[in-house]
């Protein structure tokens, strides 16, 4: 079964992250699509066992629809610096320990730059959309924005790493510009606009 999108229809934001719930809500508003959270069901956090963002997507976005038995949207993203090969990568959000306390996580990535003595500043944002019906696969959407690490952290909006990474061709990072800004450029807008173009069904 695939699972279409369309207005009036309540589906299931497979996060117990309120900052993606947030933006998820806000990217669903103006299409009638109505989110409501996997913690406000009571839906445990599956073990994310993937070895990419898609592959973890997939696996929330499955587990919740299963459970609820509604269709569920999972989001799987985080930074990618590139004088880290990569890292943190799918372990973004671990960077901040148990308590997944991104200004720990924030310092980590500043502290192995560091001690790398590196110089290159150039990081991305990936994010990975997977949408699944209680039956059937999930299909994955995939967005990346590019810029650059900034140290100290700036700004106090959006959540995870958004303040400390200046996308390409703007002077504030991601924890200082307007929501509504944000939401225009991010990785997951980018990966939002495929997946809608792909499962929404107007009218």
């Amino acid at each position: 079964m695939t699972a279409m999108l369309k207005r009036g229809v309540r589906i299931v934001a497979a996060t117990h992250n309120e900052g993606k719930v947030r933006e998820l809500t806000e990217l669903l508003a103006p299409f009638g699509v109505n989110c409501v959270s996997a913690a406000s069901l009571g839906l445990p956090e599956p073990d994310e066992t993937g070895a990419s963002f898609a592959e973890n997507a997939a696996i929330k976005a499955e587990a919740a629809a299963r459970a609820s038995g509604m269709i569920a949207l999972a989001d799987d993203s985080g930074l990618e610096v590139a004088a880290l090969s990569g890292a943190p990568g799918i372990h973004s959000a671990r960077w901040g320990g148990g308590d997944r306390d991104f200004g720990l996580a924030m310092e980590r990535v500043h502290r192995e730059l560091e001690a790398r003595g590196a110089s290159d500043a150039r990081a991305n944002f990936t994010s990975a959309l997977a949408l699944a019906a209680p039956e059937g696969r999930a299909r994955i959407f995939e967005g990346k924005i590019f810029g650059t690490l900034t140290w100290p952290p700036r700004g106090s909006r959006g959540f995870g790493y958004d303040p400390i990474f200046l996308p390409d061709g703007h002077t504030e990072t991601f924890g200082e510009i307007a929501p509504e800004l944000k939401n225009e450029l991010s990785h997951r807008m980018r990966a939002f606009e495929k997946l809608m173009a792909a499962t929404y069904v107007n009218g």
